[in-house]
C-alpha cells in the first residue's frame, strides 16, 4: 500500500483517486475550495460523477501542508490552469525526491511550458511525471477499462507508477518521452473543439474523419519540430486521446465547439458546459508554437480565428476548405 495524495477534487483527480484508492492505497483528497471538501466529506459523492462509488477509506482536507504530508505520490490533477499557482503554493511542504505525476492537459498561453514544466519549474527538487491518454473520467471512475501512458524521467518511477495505477480495468504503458505525452493531451484539446464546431454545424461523418486525421498531421508536425517522437504522438497519448476527444459526449472541448456551432458565444459555451474547456486555454499557446517552430496547422489558427477573433464557425470551415491545394504527405512523392 503507498500513500497518495490527489491535487484537486475535479472528475479526473477524484476518478484517479478512486481508481487508486479500489487499488489498496491510502489516498488524501484535497482542494482548495472548501464547500467541494466539506460535500465531499459529508456525501461521499461528486456532482460530476453521480455515478461513481467513493470509497470510504478516502480522506478530503483543505489543508495543503497536511495533505502533503510525506505521500509516497503526489497525483497533479488541478486543471491546468491553475497548475503553476499550485505547484508554487505546494513548493514550501514538498520533500526531495517526491514523485509528483501530472494528469492535466495544457499548454501555458505566456511562457509556452507544457505542466510537467511548471510543475519542475515551481517545484525544481521534484521528480515530475506525467499519466495521459484516452481516458473519460466519467468512465474511469465506473471501472470501464481504459489504457493510458506514463511518462517520466527515469524508468524506475515510470515502473513504480506503472505498478501503482494497474489494474484490472486501468492498463498503463510507460514511455521516457514525456513531451511528446504533453503535447498529445494538450493540442487534441483544441482540435476536439473544431470536431464539436462540425457537430454543432449539422456536418457528418466524412467531416469528422478529416478534422481527426489532418489535426493529427498538425500535432505530429509541431511535436517532431519541439522534439517528440513520432511513436508518443501516434500512440495512446496521442491519436487515441484525440480520437476520443473528438468523438465522445464526455468531452468537455467537444461539447464547448457543438454549442459553438449552434451559435453560441465562447463565453456562453464555457458558462453552459460548466467545467474548465481546456482547448480554450490551449489554442493560442498552440499557434504561438506553430509560429516559433514554423509549422503549418491551419486547423488551430482557424480555432483562433473562431475563439479569439470574432470569425463564425462556418467562416473557418472554409478557411480550411478553400486553402491552396497541396499533397497530403509532402514525404511521399512521384520518383
Amino acid at each position: 500500500m503507498s500513500k497518495i495524495t490527489v491535487m484537486g477534487a475535479g472528475t479526473w483527480g477524484m476518478a484517479l483517486a478512486i481508481l487508486l484508492a479500489n487499488n489498496g492505497n491510502d489516498v488524501t483528497v484535497w482542494s482548495a475550495v472548501p464547500a467541494e471538501i466539506k460535500m465531499l466529506q459529508e456525501t461521499h459523492k461528486h456532482v460530476n460523477l453521480p455515478e461513481a462509488e467513493i470509497p470510504a477509506s478516502m480522506r478530503f482536507t483543505e489543508d495543503i501542508e497536511a495533505a502533503l504530508a510525506d505521500p509516497d505520490i503526489v497525483v497533479m490533477g488541478v486543471a491546468s490552469v491553475y497548475t503553476r499557482a499550485t505547484a508554487r503554493r505546494m513548493e514550501p511542504f514538498v520533500k526531495d525526491g517526491q514523485i509528483i505525476v501530472n494528469v492535466a492537459k495544457g499548454i501555458e498561453e505566456g511562457t509556452l511550458a507544457v505542466l510537467t514544466q511548471q510543475i519542475s519549474e515551481e517545484i525544481p527538487q521534484a521528480n515530475v511525471a506525467v499519466l495521459s491518454g484516452p481516458s473519460h473520467a466519467e468512465e474511469v471512475s465506473r471501472g470501464i477499462p481504459t489504457s493510458v501512458t506514463i511518462g517520466a524521467q527515469d524508468r524506475e518511477t515510470a515502473e513504480y507508477l506503472q505498478k501503482i495505477f494497474s489494474s484490472r480495468v486501468f492498463r498503463p504503458y510507460i514511455s521516457s518521452d514525456v513531451l511528446g505525452i504533453e503535447l498529445g493531451g494538450a493540442l487534441k484539446n483544441v482540435i476536439a473543439l473544431a470536431a464539436g464546431m462540425a457537430d454543432g454545424l449539422g456536418y457528418g461523418d466524412n467531416t469528422k474523419a478529416a478534422l481527426i486525421t489532418r489535426g493529427m498531421a498538425e500535432i505530429a508536425r509541431l511535436g517532431l519540430a519541439m522534439g517528440a517522437r513520432e511513436e508518443t504522438l501516434y500512440g495512446l497519448s496521442g491519436i487515441g486521446d484525440l480520437i476520443v476527444t473528438c468523438a465522445s459526449m464526455h468531452s468537455r472541448n467537444r461539447r464547448a465547439g457543438i454549442l459553438m456551432g449552434q451559435g453560441k458565444t465562447m463565453e456562453e459555451a464555457m458558462k453552459e458546459v460548466n467545467q474548465v474547456v481546456e482547448g480554450v486555454y490551449s489554442a493560442k499557446a498552440a499557434l504561438a508554437l506553430s509560429k516559433k517552430y514554423k509549422v503549418d496547422m491551419p486547423i488551430v489558427e482557424q480555432m483562433n480565428r473562431v475563439l479569439f477573433e470574432g470569425a463564425s464557425p462556418a467562416q473557418s470551415v472554409d478557411g480550411l476548405m478553400l486553402r491552396e491545394t497541396k499533397p497530403e504527405n509532402p514525404r511521399v512523392d512521384w520518383d
